[in-house]
């Protein structure tokens, strides 16, 4: 059973260390928790973050981070989900954690109409650009190096996991200012489009999303 916290708009370094510390402390009896969140504009590194990814930050701080991944972008109007769970006692390895991550946004997704695509060897769930209620399987003419072509992002992953427990977790992007997006290559990737629900024709609140996804995260985590 996870205890969730909806903090709302919170800075994103104090929250990363008081997930740091969390981990840091817990002991084996600690209840596992899920805080929701969003954050004020925040650029974060990755342990695999490039500097050259950062095209141009502005008055955007960008945040070194010892998550996976590369750069990403946090902002008001997406939510930013911190499961921080024992997963030895949860019973389960890190690769199905994250894929019961994604899981979840695809569910919560589907919840509102909209299909949601994994895309092999890049973490985080894509939607398609032309019809985003196709469940047809992807096909078409991306390339092994470039495998988005006709997608865009809608969530993010990234994830540490320190004595067997995990934090950082996954970002929603709801309704936002998708702008700073184009001031970086997306995880990595130059030229990823990013988008949100509302870019796509969904119309919903920030709090009906992340009670959504704060469902879904809570069915598929449970031990």
């Amino acid at each position: 059973m996870l205890e969730v916290s909806v903090l709302g708009r919170v800075a994103y370094l104090p929250t990363y260390e008081a997930m740091q510390a969390f981990t840091a402390t817990r002991a084996g009896t600690t209840a596992d928790e899920l805080w929701l969140c969003e954050h004020p504009p925040v650029f974060t590194q990755g342990l695999a973050g490039r500097a050259h990814h950062v095209l141009d930050a502005g008055s955007i701080p960008v945040v070194a981070t010892n998550r996976g991944g590369q750069v990403t972008y946090h902002g008001p109007g997406q939510v930013v989900a911190y499961p921080l769970l024992d997963l030895r006692r949860a019973g389960y390895f890190v690769k199905e954690y994250v894929y019961r991550l994604e899981e979840a946004v695809i569910r919560t997704l589907a919840h509102y109409g909209v299909t949601g695509h994994r895309v092999a060897g890049a973490p985080g769930i894509y939607v398609r650009l032309d019809d985003p209620a196709s469940h047809a399987a992807l096909t078409g003419p991306a390339s092994r190096d470039y495998p988005f072509q006709g997608l865009g992002k809608i969530a993010a992953l990234g994830i540490k996991v320190s004595r067997h427990c995990s934090y950082h977790g996954v970002a929603l992007n709801v309704a936002m200012d998708l702008e700073p997006f184009t001031r970086i290559n997306p995880c990595g990737y130059p030229g990823l489009q990013t988008v949100d629900l509302s870019t796509i024709g969904v119309s919903t609140t920030w709090d009906e999303a992340g009670r959504v996804l704060g469902q879904k995260l809570g069915a598929l985590l449970a031990p």
